[in-house]
């Protein structure tokens, strides 16, 4: 046989081994989304390079291109990791600063691990006849959308880059999602090959982009929101009939939380940001299905939070389902907008 030919030949075998070998262990890992976010769009930035190290060796990667989306959540899909990431190594571009910035953070090892155990109740399951609980230790690999399954396992790694170095990370479990933590990236002062790297790519020179992007931000606000106080949510009704079903909340700080049957009936006290935005199911009898919904004033809510310190936070609805009062601890919360909607979804102790 020809040597070129045979040469060819071990070539593609090498490489169909490989591919395959590379296969099977994607397939035996779970898998996981990576979304690298920004509080706005003037506040982007760009990776120049970026590994994420993986308990199980080797890296995982950002998606391609700059942050996007708003705080905690970027809106764009990648390429599907394989693993369980344990930190972050990523060099990046502050396009408004006009600072390189390098983030060299390793994650809680246990705190992971035990995160990586959890599957986050997403809705109800038709086939699914036990209790549901807020999550259970089932492990990765469980996907809700099914009819027996109600959880989902840790979905998606998010970034979250704010000013001055500032960026947080979260878990999320679909439609739950927690902060991980808060680390401090390092400006890189000898940045002549980074720049050389970044801008040989771009339409524009660094001198321009500063001149019509530079801005000088504390990264502050995105730390204030990362205050928590001790409260619970609860939802009351002079009409008798009131069932309740399901509450979705969105915070501030990035983190979201879903509350369900049985469990929001009686919501657990614990600290807690300021909401943002707001939703909840309630039935006051047959045909009498309501959606509420409040957005909060971060401001005008974390004072009176601040004040209180710890509290309950309570959604009154008027006995005709046409209105509801927000209140803390009996007081008065100025909401942005309040809105009711009807609804026609089913639950399983509906009227």
């Amino acid at each position: 046989m020809d040597k070129r030919l045979l040469t060819l030949l071990y070539f593609f075998l090498f490489l169909t081994q490989n591919t395959g070998c590379q296969k099977m262990k994607e397939q035996a890992l779970p898998e996981f989304q990576v979304e690298i976010s920004h509080p706005s769009n003037e506040l982007d930035i760009t990776p120049i390079t970026d590994k994420i190290p993986l308990l199980e060796g080797d890296f995982a990667a950002l998606p391609y291109g700059s942050t996007s989306g708003s705080w905690g959540w970027s809106g764009k899909g990648w390429t599907e990791q394989y693993g369980t990431p344990i930190g972050a190594d990523i060099i990046y571009f502050s396009r408004y600063e006009d600072t390189f910035y390098h983030l060299k953070a390793g994650f809680p090892i246990d705190k992971i691990k035990n995160y990586m155990k959890r599957a986050y109740a997403q809705g109800e399951a038709s086939l699914y006849t036990k209790p549901i609980s807020e999550y259970q230790d089932l492990g990765r690999f469980q996907h809700y959308g099914s009819a027996e399954n109600p959880y989902q396992s840790f979905s998606t790694l998010v970034f979250g880059f704010a000013p001055k170095g500032m960026v947080v990370v979260w878990l999320r479990f679909g439609i739950v999602q927690i902060e991980l933590g808060r680390f401090q990236s390092e400006i890189i002062k000898d940045d002549k090959e980074l720049e050389k790297k970044l801008f040989s790519n771009l339409s524009v020179s660094r001198t321009e982009m500063k001149e019509k992007r530079f801005l000088d931000i504390s990264s502050k606000q995105w730390d204030d929101y990362r205050e928590k106080y001790l409260w619970k949510p609860i939802i009351t009704s002079e009409n008798k009939g009131l069932r309740t079903f399901e509450m979705n909340i969105s915070y501030y700080n990035g983190e979201a939380e879903l509350l369900l049957m049985p469990w929001i009936s009686n919501a657990p006290e614990r600290l807690r940001a300021i909401p943002k935005e707001l939703n909840f199911v309630w039935q006051s009898g047959k045909n009498q299905q309501y959606i509420g919904r409040a957005y909060f004033n971060w401001e005008k809510t974390n004072e009176i939070f601040k004040k209180e310190n710890k509290g309950t936070l309570e959604f009154k609805i008027s006995s005709d389902n046409r209105s509801f009062q927000v209140l803390f601890n009996d007081k008065p919360i100025p909401t942005d907008s309040i809105r009711i909607f009807q609804s026609d979804q089913k639950y399983k102790d509906s009227y």
